[in-house]
C-alpha cells in the first residue's frame, strides 16, 4: 500500500499500525480483489488519512444530504401506511451486509463493497420506479434526457454534493441495477475518469448496462437482488397483496425457500458456490438457481409491482409530477428567488456552485424534485395547489 503521510511528513505509529494491519489483510485477498492502492480520485483535494480510500467514501456517503434523505424514501409499498414496511433506508443496509458476507467469502474488499452499497440507491426518488417513469418523462419532453436513478446517484454524489469518490466506488454505484435479470457477471475494467465520465452519459441510451469495473462491484449487484426479492414478498404479505408463502410458485420454493430468510441464505450461498474470484474472475449463480430467481421476479412484477392495488393512484402521481415540474421550472426561468427551490436547493451552501452554472433550468428541476423525500414531496404539491388559510384579518 502507498505510505501516507500526515501533516508533519511523517506517520505516527498509529498511523503506520494502521497502514501495516491493511497491508497485511490485502496480502490475503484474492488476485482480482481491488486493492487500496488502485483507488482512483477526480480531484485528490484532501491527502488520505489512517482510512482506506474506499472506507473514507463510505464515511463520505454517510455524511451527504442525500443519504439522510433515504429514511423517508419508500422502497416499493409508497402510499401505504404501515410502519413495518421496508424503507430505502433499511433496504441499503441489508445489501451491504448481504455484500460485506458474500466478498468476505470470496476474498474481496469489504471497504469497497461498504461504500458502494451504501450509496447506491441515493438517486431514487418519490413514488419509486413509477415516479422514476413519471420524472422521465418530463425530462425527456425539455430536451435533457431520460431519467435514470442510477446516473441520478452519480449526479447528487460527484456534482451537486461534489464528494470526490473514487471511481471503482462511482461505478459500482453506476452499475448496481438488481432489477435486471443478470445471472453471471465478470468487470469490465474502466481505464480513466474520460471512460467513466462516457459510462454515465450513455447510461440511459442502453437498453443493457455495461457491468461494473470491479469485481466488488459484482457483488453489489447481485446483493442488490438478494436484500429485495424475498423482502418484498414478505411486505406484500405485511399489506395483503399475497397470502403467504403458498402463493409463491412451487418451482421457486422448491429451490429457493418460501420465506425471506431461507431465500437469503439459499441466494448467498449458492453465489459464494458458483462464482470464481481467484481465476475466471466472475459472480454467478447456478442454472437451477438462475432459472427460479428468473421465475420469482416474474411472479413479483405480476402479482406485486404491477398489482392493481398498488398502481391504482398513479395517474395521480403522474398529475403531481407535472404539476411540480412546470411550477419549479417557472420559478428558476423567472429568477423567482423567493421560490423554495433556490431557497431549500439552488441556493444552499453545500451545493456546489460549479454545477448550479452549469445546469440547464430543467436539470435543475429534475434535480430538486429527484432529491424530495415521498412525505416532502406531497407536501409541495400541497401548497401549490391547495390555497392557504390567512390567520386573523387582511391588515
Amino acid at each position: 500500500m502507498d505510505t501516507v503521510v500526515n501533516s508533519t511528513g511523517s506517520l505516527s505509529k498509529s498511523e503506520a499500525r494502521i497502514h501495516r494491519y491493511t497491508e497485511e489483510r490485502e496480502a490475503l485477498f484474492s488476485i482480482h480483489a481491488t486493492r487500496s492502492t488502485r483507488a482512483v480520485r477526480r480531484q485528490n483535494r484532501k491527502p488520505e488519512d489512517i482510512r482506506t480510500p474506499f472506507s473514507r467514501d463510505a464515511d463520505r456517503i454517510i455524511h451527504t444530504r442525500a443519504y439522510t434523505r433515504y429514511i423517508d424514501k419508500t422502497q416499493v409499498f409508497y402510499l401505504v401506511e404501515n410502519d413495518h414496511i421496508t424503507h430505502r433506508v433499511i433496504h441499503v443496509q441489508l445489501v451491504s451486509k448481504i455484500a460485506r458476507t458474500i466478498g468476505r467469502s470470496l476474498r474481496l474488499n469489504e471497504d469497497l463493497i461498504e461504500a458502494i452499497a451504501l450509496g447506491h440507491d441515493i438517486g431514487h426518488i418519490p413514488y419509486g420506479h413509477f415516479g422514476e417513469s413519471c420524472l422521465s418523462a418530463l425530462c425527456e419532453e425539455h430536451g435533457i434526457g431520460k431519467f435514470s436513478h442510477n446516473v441520478q446517484s452519480i449526479r447528487f454524489l460527484d456534482q451537486i454534493e461534489d464528494q470526490d469518490l473514487t471511481m471503482q466506488v462511482l461505478d459500482g454505484i453506476l452499475c448496481h441495477n438488481g432489477e435486471s435479470d443478470d445471472v453471471r457477471i465478470s468487470p469490465v475494467p474502466c481505464p480513466d475518469w474520460e471512460a467513466f465520465d462516457r459510462k454515465v452519459a450513455g447510461y440511459a441510451q442502453k437498453s443493457r448496462m455495461d457491468p461494473p469495473m470491479t469485481l466488488e462491484g459484482c457483488v453489489v449487484k447481485f446483493a442488490d437482488t438478494i436484500a429485495y426479492i424475498g423482502r418484498d414478498l414478505q411486505d406484500a404479505e405485511e399489506v395483503g397483496l399475497i397470502a403467504g408463502p403458498d402463493d409463491i410458485p412451487r418451482d421457486c420454493r422448491e429451490i429457493l425457500g418460501s420465506d425471506n430468510r431461507i431465500i437469503i441464505d439459499t441466494l448467498i450461498h449458492d453465489l459464494i458456490d458458483h462464482s470464481d474470484a481467484e481465476n475466471g474472475a466472475y459472480i454467478s449463480y447456478s442454472p437451477d438457481t438462475e432459472r427460479a430467481l428468473v421465475a420469482l421476479r416474474a411472479f413479483s412484477r405480476r402479482q406485486i409491482y404491477n398489482n392493481p392495488k398498488l398502481t391504482a393512484e398513479q395517474e395521480k402521481i403522474k398529475t403531481m409530477y407535472r404539476t411540480l415540474f412546470y411550477r419549479y421550472l417557472e420559478d428558476v426561468t423567472s429568477g423567482r428567488r423567493t421560490s423554495r427551490i433556490f431557497a431549500e436547493f439552488i441556493d444552499l451552501p453545500w451545493v456546489n456552485r460549479e454545477y448550479v452554472a452549469s445546469t440547464a433550468p430543467a436539470g435543475l428541476v429534475r434535480d430538486y424534485l429527484a432529491g424530495m423525500t415521498d412525505r416532502y414531496f406531497l407536501k409541495r404539491f400541497e401548497e401549490c395547489v391547495l390555497p392557504h388559510k390567512i390567520e386573523g384579518s387582511f391588515r
